[in-house]
């Protein structure tokens, strides 16, 4: 934890890298695979897809008629705002050459990106060495939008547009970019070995304790708990379900960033995990004498999901089907019993389905790996260790970042809210002067 009290300074002053730092980035169009770039490339728009129009429908199904467009505008609004930050400093922030905690600013405004035609030559990036660092850029950008996109359900048809579209852009920059970079950009946490193949700590720890703490700071809506808010189509949630769950292929077999043997191994293993973590979510609806819903299957795939997304290239279909049924199991006694116990108004599950399934699914990848799968020599008791450090870390980071980030922007909006008469209304309305009839 010592990291987090001198972190705040570091973020302050980015290490700027030298010029020459990636000068070496520049390579012959002969050392780009084309095979490893069409499917980086179909891995990108696949994600993307996922928050646009994937996320976007399944959070708007989710909630009552008069809030759908306002829950849809946050994922589109969202996938906006954070597409321009990637480039202007985002992306030059989590992957480039900096020091543990923060990456340089060699590339702010995708500075020096580039390709000489002439010179048949292309920047790519060391952690993508057979695709175009165009290409690379991109499909991280993608993995940035649904990150932040993700939090909105926990603050759904409450918070104001302004205060949700300041918040997304500081938690990206402050929360979202240090920690893809303390794991993929060469930071802290990949030196000191944690598994996080797709996101598992970065995307779903993150946005899910990012939404639980919006979620406390807002406090409940209006009647919650005490009147009945029922979705407003069930359709939407699981054609936003489908969306994810086929996306989500670019999302953990793209981390590959190549066609390649672990793409195909990360593939298998995240329809494993997808399709048995929806079975156990209808079990446990079962058990308690429920009625299967077409919001349980949906949760329990996406449970399943983001259980797998750590361990994408760790794991066996061994593995993958005890992440599956542990982490469905988890988020819905998190999402359903906790949840209702506490009393919080977390309106989606962004923190119930997103932080407890990434925190389930990183420890779990430390306890079923395959060393034969990603050629490692990992052992399992240390594994453990390294996962839970790395997760608690990104656990109180992200807490108390997105905590202080609200408190910034309640003063700078005058409040996080929208009226309580707003509230009652609606959002779609009030706010943005449209309704679905």
């Amino acid at each position: 934890m010592n990291a987090l009290k001198i972190l705040p300074l570091v973020l302050l002053y980015p290490a700027a890298a030298s010029a020459a730092e990636t000068d070496g980035w520049w390579q012959p169009f002969s050392a780009i695979n084309s095979g490893d770039t069409a499917w980086v490339m179909t891995s990108a728009v696949l994600v993307l897809f996922m928050t646009l129009p994937g996320l976007a429908l399944f959070y708007g199904g989710m909630v009552r008629k008069k809030n759908l467009l306002s829950t849809m505008m946050h994922s589109f609004s969202v996938g906006a705002l954070v597409s321009v930050l990637w480039m202007l400093i985002g992306y030059s922030l989590a992957f480039t050459p900096g020091n543990a905690f923060i990456g340089g600013l060699e590339r702010v405004l995708l500075n020096g990106m580039s390709l000489d035609v002439a010179k048949e030559m292309v920047t790519v990036s060391p952690n993508a060495g057979s695709v175009p660092e165009a290409v690379f850029m991109f499909f991280q950008m993608t993995f940035a939008v649904i990150s932040t996109a993700i939090i909105a359900g926990a603050f759904a048809e409450r918070m104001k547009y302004s205060a949700m579209m300041l918040f997304s852009g500081l938690w990206m920059l402050l929360v979202y970019v240090p920690t893809a970079h303390w794991v993929w950009g060469g930071g802290f946490m990949s030196t000191g070995g944690v598994f996080d193949y797709a996101g598992g700590t970065v995307v779903h720890i993150n946005a899910g304790v990012a939404g639980l703490v919006a979620a406390l700071v807002l406090g409940k809506r209006v009647g919650y708990g005490k009147e009945s808010m029922p979705p407003h189509n069930m359709a939407f949630t699981l054609v936003g379900a489908a969306m994810l769950w086929v996306g989500w292929f670019g999302f953990n077999a793209g981390s590959a960033v190549a066609a390649n043997a672990s793409a195909g191994m990360a593939m298998a293993v995240t329809q494993i995990a997808a399709a048995t973590g929806a079975l156990v979510w209808l079990l446990c609806e079962k058990l308690v004498g429920h009625k299967p819903s077409a919001l349980g299957l949906a949760s329990g795939a996406v449970a399943g999901l983001v259980g797998i997304t750590p361990a994408a290239g760790f794991v066996d279909p061994k593995g993958a089907l005890v992440i599956g049924i542990v982490t469905a199991a988890g988020c819905y006694w998190a999402s359903v019993i906790l949840k209702r116990k506490l009393g919080y108004d977390d309106s989606l599950d962004a923190f119930g389905i997103h932080g407890f399934g990434g925190l389930i699914g990183a420890v779990l990848t430390g306890l079923v790996f395959n060393n034969q799968i990603f050629g490692g020599d990992a052992v399992i008791g240390k594994q453990v260790l390294i996962q839970l450090k790395d997760a608690l870390t990104t656990i109180v980071y992200s807490g108390v970042m997105s905590f202080v980030i609200l408190k910034v922007v309640s003063i700078v909006c005058g409040g996080l809210r929208v009226e309580r008469d707003i509230e009652r209304e609606g959002l779609d309305l009030n706010i943005h002067g449209e309704r679905v009839e």
